[in-house]
């Protein structure tokens, strides 16, 4: 017997309830969602006196590159910037609209705007979707407390990191950070690993490539560095493939003739012709 103060203890083992609710779903013409695959390789790390926000520029449709230069780090503020991995026009307009509520705080209040108020706005409004808003961002800016990086997810759920990368080739750029990053690193050194995390993403995962932009957060100063490096430079032919008649035996040869059928024009009434000449 179960009761309010004590309920009865669920039966041990996997129950298929769930499974079963699925599949008369499906049935009755209901879609789940399907897994969507973000396409890109975004990262930052946290340094002695700021914020490395990086990104590649391939946006992929599918199979099909669609842009071979699109510019993945937003401004948000002028202490705060954005990496955006997933759709690119959820990214975009997510951005935009963070970046208006906090130009208008700044006028509100008349003092710069706090990293954490964006961690703040951008998280209550992907929560308000429940995931259905494709943007996965890295967060980096510097305002008085010191530098900030956050990790944000679609769901609306936020991490705070010293370093973190985001998008398909996330693996790739982190493993970089987990063998090379350390405290306090100077602007120079951070700046490099944040490209060569990028460049690991770009040669390791096919819907990342071209090439890497950074951006440097300090506090009173932001340099937006694009592009920072050409990571994939397209090869160039080192030999011609033009190949003399004849070069390639013929088997057999067959002769198709080819009937046009012309139509027969019209000629137009005399009256309407003109007989100026």
């Amino acid at each position: 017997m179960s009761s309010l103060l004590a309920p009865e203890i669920p039966a041990p083992g996997f129950s298929f309830e769930l499974g079963q609710r699925n599949n008369f779903l499906i049935k009755k013409g209901f879609k789940p969602p399907k897994a969507v695959k973000t396409g890109t390789t975004i990262a930052g790390v946290v340094y002695k006196d700021g914020v490395v926000l990086g990104g590649d520029t391939r946006a992929t449709d599918d199979t099909i590159v669609a842009d071979k230069n699109c510019s993945k780090i937003h401004y948000l503020a002028e202490n705060i910037y954005c990496c955006g991995a997933g759709t690119a026009a959820d990214t975009e307009m997510t951005t935009q609209m963070i970046s208006s509520q906090l130009e208008l705080h700044r006028l509100n209040t008349g003092r710069m705007v706090p990293v954490c108020t964006a961690n703040v706005l951008i998280k209550q409004l992907l929560f308000r979707y429940q995931g259905h808003i494709g943007a996965a961002l890295v967060l980096g800016g510097c305002d008085l407390d010191g530098p900030h990086l956050y990790c944000i997810y679609p769901h609306g759920s936020t991490d705070t990191h010293m370093y973190t990368t985001m998008g398909s080739g996330s693996l790739a750029a982190m493993s970089v950070f987990e063998s090379r990053w350390k405290p306090n690193m100077e602007e120079e050194e951070a700046k490099e690993l944040v490209a060569d995390a990028i460049r690991a993403g770009v040669f390791n995962d096919l819907a990342s490539g071209s090439n890497v932009d950074l951006c440097v957060i300090r506090k009173g100063s932001v340099d937006y560095l694009r592009p920072y490096d050409v990571a994939n430079v397209k090869g160039e032919r080192s030999i011609s493939y033009r190949y003399k008649r004849g070069t390639t035996a013929i088997l057999n040869k067959t002769i198709h003739p080819i009937i046009i059928e012309e139509e027969i024009i019209r000629r137009l009434p005399e009256e309407t012709m003109d007989t100026s000449s």
